[in-house]
């Protein structure tokens, strides 16, 4: 129970920062909703007019029953669907049940109160005259054919080119098993949330769904009338028990509940309990739970990771901001990556790198933690929680970590720091022609990958119909960042199989998946399980690096370096020959390199006469490489590991990085 506990803590915390009313925590005995009519009405119940909304999400009063009801009879106490408010349903052709004599008990034993607000009795006045179906229609907000029933679908009339009314546009259809005409889209006018506006003297808003005081009024009412009294196990104390809790964390159409403990049907907990409201199997306090949830729901809508159904969210109990373990390094602190400036940056189809990277980074990424830790306690309480849903009706926690505050962003700056390599992002710039449209620009600053991008960069379109594999990937690295566990090694062995097979993916893609691929293979050295093989490797150019693998990579850079150059001065556009049997190569370096080598005879021949420096320094490169070769491990034709694409890719930066370098006697870049 301690993440309800923590939750409570949070809540309580929350109420008592300064917020702005459009982040402010909901209310207890509330719920979100989709509305689709309001109905406006002056204070002696009179109807004045309506409208459809285009389901804005409001917040509406709600007893402990209906706030997480899937299914069956349980009605709001003030906004509700049609089936409840309006008493003529049912004379209108109304396909759904009418639940209108339970909603108008509640509001009548709320309005017989004290705790009654002006506006709660103005409402119980208008539905008691059973006329709200017969105003909507006078308003034309909903419609009924000729035999006076509620329409479900718009009729085609090919001597009128109308369009349908908006309520039919706003109200979800009905799946094909309950339509009466299975070819055509249906709704059910019955599901129409009405919301109320109560036009009272001269006030300034008569809205219902943003009265606080009406609020109040209700959860005044509502914690009055609680349910068996026992021992709250979160707080400790004897109190009303709650014998439903909240769903609707995710999103209003979320039914799923973390608990829910109805033994009535099902037979869940059989054998184990004797009573039939699960009070035995969990005892948690009304306020407590209410409490807690509407903590967990403000947490997801304002700093959730969501990945499809999953859900991840790391929060200070203080109300404190703290950084996103799911982030990516430039996602979380780019205002503080050093740039080229805008006419620097190479066109989308090369690589453009900062300028200082190592350095920049590591600066960066200190001065990001140290802004945390000057404002979060060393003790202070960081909570990271991971929710999924098996089912429509039940979610589960699948990750739940408490740390000091000392301790989460010392994780995180590791993971930050060995996981960092060049990564593809794609920013919107201004465009230099001075049109109003932004245009795209490719940017590579160090960065750790985000948990997508390593998801995609390991196994590509898979995940496109294999929800369950995405799901299972970030859920094994958030370990990796929050409690700084050795990364998996089969997605860093398949980010780095994919990286080398550049022939099955998009220039782009490629481009991201290298940068990933090396960012893993780092980070997965960097904490290797036995500490005697970890390794450090720079993301700089490793010239006194003789390892087989690294300089087998450099070799393949400057192979594919020459050969751009030969194929730019003739005017082709075509792939590589190193790029093409990039794949064969990291299987086969030294039987695929005889290829590669005979190949670039041609192209050394063409550039002897037009781009003489240029070829003078990759020989140079190339023979510095050959010499550092241990004779056994040139001639070993056994599969590359990762390294090659670390030693491959350090060196096409290291030209960019030394352009004065690397220029030929013309000027121009090498």
């Amino acid at each position: 129970m301690s993440w309800l506990a923590r939750l409570h803590e949070t809540y309580e915390t929350a109420m008592s920062l300064d917020l702005p009313g459009d982040i402010k925590l909901m209310p207890i005995s509330h719920t979100l909703q989709n509305a689709h009519i309001n109905i406006v009405i002056d204070g002696d119940g009179n109807f004045k007019r309506a409208s459809v909304l285009e389901k804005p999400q409001i917040i509406l009063p709600a007893t402990e029953k209906s706030a997480g009801r899937t299914s069956g009879e349980a009605p709001h106490p003030l906004a509700d669907k049609i089936q409840y408010v309006a008493k003529d349903y049912p004379d209108y052709g109304g396909r759904k049940k009418s639940y209108f004599a339970s909603y108008e008990k509640q509001l009548a034993a709320w309005c017989g109160t004290s705790y009654a607000h002006p506006k709660a009795v103005a409402i119980y006045k208008y539905i008691s005259r059973g006329q709200v179906i017969a105003d909507l229609l006078t308003a034309q907000v909903l419609h009924v054919d000729d035999h006076g029933r509620l329409l479900a679908d718009w009729p085609d009339d090919p001597e009128k080119e109308t369009s349908p009314p908006l309520i039919f546009k706003v109200l979800p259809p009905l799946p094909k098993s309950k339509r009466k005409n299975k070819e055509r889209p249906e709704i059910e006018p019955g599901d129409a949330l009405v919301c109320w506006s109560v036009e009272i003297g001269t006030e300034p808003d008569s809205t219902t769904w943003q009265d606080e005081s009406l609020q109040q009024s209700w959860v005044n009412y509502d914690s009055q009338s609680g349910g068996d009294v026992g021992l709250c196990f979160v707080s400790g104390k004897h109190k009303p028990l709650a014998a439903n809790h909240p769903a609707k964390l995710r999103h209003t159409g979320d039914k799923a509940k973390l608990i829910s403990a109805n033994d009535a049907s099902g037979f869940t907990f059989r054998g184990r309990f004797t009573d039939d409201n699960g009070l035995q199997a969990v005892g948690v306090s009304f306020d407590v739970t209410q409490k807690a949830h509407n903590a967990l729901r403000w947490l997801i809508a304002r700093q959730g990771f969501r990945n499809d159904e999953q859900i991840y969210v790391s929060w200070a109990v203080s109300g404190k901001r703290t950084p996103e373990p799911l982030q990516s390094s430039f996602e979380s602190f780019s205002e503080n990556f050093s740039f080229k400036k805008e006419e620097e940056v190479e066109p989308d189809t090369t690589f453009d790198y900062s300028v200082d990277h190592g350095a920049a980074f590591a600066a960066s990424l200190k001065k990001y933690i140290a802004g945390y830790r000057t404002h979060l306690e060393v003790n202070e309480q960081i909570v990271v929680m991971g929710l999924d849903s098996a089912t429509p009706g039940r979610m589960g926690i699948i990750y739940y970590r408490e740390l000091l505050a000392s301790e989460f962003l010392r994780r995180l700056e590791r993971w930050h720091r060995e996981f960092a390599w060049h990564q593809r992002f794609s920013i919107e710039a201004p465009d230099p022609k001075g049109k109003k449209k932004p245009i795209k620009k490719t940017i590579w600053p160090v960065s750790c990958p985000p948990p997508r991008a390593i998801a995609e960069a390991a196994y590509g379109d898979v995940l496109k119909s294999n929800d369950t594999l995405k799901k299972s990937v970030i859920e094994r690295i958030l370990p990796c960042i929050v409690d700084g566990r050795p990364f998996p090694q089969d997605i860093m062995v398949s980010a780095v199989r994919r990286a080398a097979n550049r022939n099955n993916c998009e220039p782009w893609e490629w481009q991201r998946n290298l940068g990933v691929a090396c960012a893993l293979f780092k980070g997965f050295y960097a904490r290797h399980p036995r500490h005697n093989e970890r390794r450090e490797y720079s993301m700089a150019l490793e010239e006194e690096r003789t390892t087989r693998d690294y300089l087998y990579g450099r070799l393949l850079a400057i192979a594919e370096r020459i050969e751009e150059m030969a194929l730019r001065v003739s005017g082709e556009a075509r792939p590589t020959t190193a790029a093409r049997m990039m794949q064969r190569f990291a299987d086969r370096p030294f039987s695929t390199w005889r290829t590669i080598e005979l190949s670039l005879l041609p192209y050394i021949q063409r550039l002897q006469g037009s781009r003489a420096g240029f070829l003078v320094n990759r020989k140079k490169e190339l023979d510095a490489v050959l010499a550092a070769f241990a004779a056994d491990d040139f001639t070993a034709d056994n599969a590359l590991t990762g390294e090659f694409l670390l030693g491959y890719h350090c060196q096409k930066q290291n030209w960019i990085s030394n352009k004065d370098e690397n220029t030929d006697e013309k000027g121009e870049q090498a």
